[in-house]
């Protein structure tokens, strides 16, 4: 009877305990983390705000790279502070209905990255390869319609992935080994079967950022065989395509090792396995703004011309 009823007990509480094997060291994650997380705010709030400004740039291309700032904005806040109150005073406790939230927040918004990068991809191919049907797939009705079917696709998947994770039995311990709740993560350490919930989650990441990335490459393909048939003309606007393509590379390889580190039999430590699947959120919403603000000329005049009007501002208060 005893036995039984220990099996019958469901957590509801748990506590995110990313890095618990590094002991009295792990405090010493704070900095470097803390500095990632404040150039991240910096960096996208700087874009953010620079798009918005600048009339210039309120055109598709510089519309989109700004609601991936947003999205490298937002992603962080989700999980950052809690992770650095946990290095410093050990405060990783968190609730199941919290940990579903946070799951679905993070997986919800990060799923707009590649769906961004894929819209991205076809303001290019428009601008590109069909340059005089630009002005009307690109107005903001039209648009509108390459927008809805990713949302609603986002969504049904990420809800349907985190409703079946809430309904799961957790026996097995409350000791989350990351640092934030990520779906593999918590799902492992239910005492039923998860079957369906590996199933659906390889389905989402298949139907998600997979079908994106193959969308994107095929993009990329047709603009760049469009590109070096048509010779030298469109090099110039050739420029773009690689940012978004750094991009990509960027998101894509933490993404993978991430994602099949649970997947697959590997020799990938839990800490390795719980930094990667941190940079696979934390680098890119770092490094992005950067990567557009260095190889965008347009953002890179602006940014400078801000900073500019930052120094003098203050000479006329004087």
């Amino acid at each position: 009877m005893e036995n039984i009823s220990v099996q019958n007990i469901s957590f509801t509480e748990f506590k995110l305990n990313g890095f618990y094997s590094l002991g009295e060291w792990r405090p010493f994650l704070f900095i470097p983390f803390f500095l990632m997380f404040l150039l991240s705010l910096t960096a996208n709030s700087i874009l953010i705000c620079i798009i918005i400004s600048q009339k210039s740039l309120h055109s598709p291309m510089y519309v989109l790279i700004g609601l991936m700032a947003v999205v490298d904005l937002l992603l962080p806040i989700f999980f950052v502070p809690n992770m650095l109150f946990s290095f410093l005073f050990n405060w990783g406790g968190i609730s199941l209905v919290g940990c579903l939230i946070q799951m679905f927040c993070l997986h919800f918004v990060g799923a707009f990255q590649t769906t961004l990068l894929l819209w991205m991809a076809l303001d290019r191919y428009f601008a590109i390869c069909r340059p005089l049907y630009y002005q009307k797939y690109m107005e903001i009705p039209n648009f509108v319609k390459f927008v809805v079917v990713p949302v609603i696709r986002n969504g049904l998947l990420i809800v349907t992935m985190v409703s079946l994770a809430g309904k799961l039995t957790f026996c097995v311990t409350n000791f989350i080994d990351h640092c934030f709740c990520e779906h593999m993560a918590l799902v492992q350490l239910a005492c039923g079967d998860i079957t369906i919930n590996n199933i659906v989650g390889l389905s989402t990441a298949f139907l998600i950022p997979t079908a994106d990335c193959i969308l994107i490459a095929a993009s990329y393909a047709v603009i760049f065989a469009s590109v070096f048939r048509s010779g030298k003309a469109q090099i110039k606007a050739i420029n773009t395509c690689i940012t978004h393509l750094i991009v990509i590379s960027g998101s894509l390889i933490f993404a993978l090792i991430a994602f099949m580190s649970y997947r697959i039999r590997n020799n990938f430590s839990t800490n390795s396995r719980v930094f990667v699947s941190t940079m696979y959120l934390l680098f890119p919403s770092c490094f992005n703004p950067i990567v557009y603000g260095v190889r965008t000329k347009e953002i890179r005049q602006k940014f400078i011309q801000f900073i500019s009007d930052v120094k003098v501002f203050p000479l006329y208060n004087i």
